[in-house]
């Protein structure tokens, strides 16, 4: 599936992962291919993602200061306020 990862200044990440996990501000979640539409509104934590590079399984971490997240075929969005990368 498709991610984009932005903020107000700048577009963070952009590109296919594999799944996607989320500080949601009733709890995390996890996003994975086929996901049903969802949109989320998103506290402060730490955003997981899972990418194949080169056959092999790379994670990456964002710490968001909140935001919102939408699911929808296959390409998510995420507008966040902030974001630390770790």
């Amino acid at each position: 599936m498709f991610l984009e990862l932005i903020t107000p200044d700048e577009k963070v990440f952009e590109g296919e992962v594999i799944s996607a996990t989320f500080p949601g501000s009733d709890g995390s979640f996890q996003v994975l291919n086929d996901h049903a539409p969802l949109i989320s509104t998103l506290g402060k934590g730490d955003v997981k993602l899972l990418q194949l590079i080169d056959k092999k399984e790379k994670e990456v971490h964002y710490l968001v200061e909140g935001g919102v997240v939408e699911v929808l075929n296959n390409k998510v969005n995420v507008l966040a306020e902030k974001i630390h990368n770790e």
